[in-house]
């Protein structure tokens, strides 16, 4: 999975994407005890021209690098890599995104607490159990965690 961050990284230097944020399952995994996902959530925010968002330029760039389409991944040296358009939500987590190091390539994930407030806006089961695993094996600023879960609706 080494090759699959500096791919990404990439993305950015050559001004594909504006900037990304490790998401979903893989995210949670620098915070809580390993557990079995499937891919990696990629969070980005482009440059947009009206309400038509067109992932062309990314998936025409990785395209040339050789990668290919399986399902609604593209798969990045072996690794199955869904690119998902930040919304509001997400795109204050990708600002407010950690700094990390894996393997020696620098990368950036969702703190914690827009993690929380990301799965729990989703709902889902699978969801939940991260919520919970992010809870009890994380220290959480729950003041920052209410704040997020407020401005976005999802806590009243």
């Amino acid at each position: 999975m080494r090759k699959t961050p500096e791919v990404i990284n990439e993305l950015k230097d050559k001004g594909v994407i504006d900037d990304y944020a490790i998401g979903g399952g893989i995210a949670t995994l620098f915070y809580a005890e390993p557990f079995l996902t499937y891919d990696l959530d990629i969070f980005i925010t482009i440059k947009q021209s009206g309400k038509i968002i067109d992932l062309t330029p990314i998936y025409d760039y990785l395209k040339s690098k050789g990668y290919k389409w399986k399902d609604e991944h593209i798969v990045i040296e072996g690794v199955p890599v869904q690119f998902i358009v930040a919304d509001e939500l997400e795109e204050e987590g990708i600002k407010n995104a950690k700094g990390i190091t894996y393997e020696g390539i620098p990368n950036k994930v969702f703190s914690s607490e827009h993690l929380i407030a990301i799965f729990l806006r989703a709902g889902r089961e699978k969801d939940i159990q991260k919520v919970k695993m992010l809870l009890q094996q994380t220290k959480i600023n729950k003041r920052r965690l209410k704040n997020i879960l407020r401005e976005n609706l999802i806590l009243k």
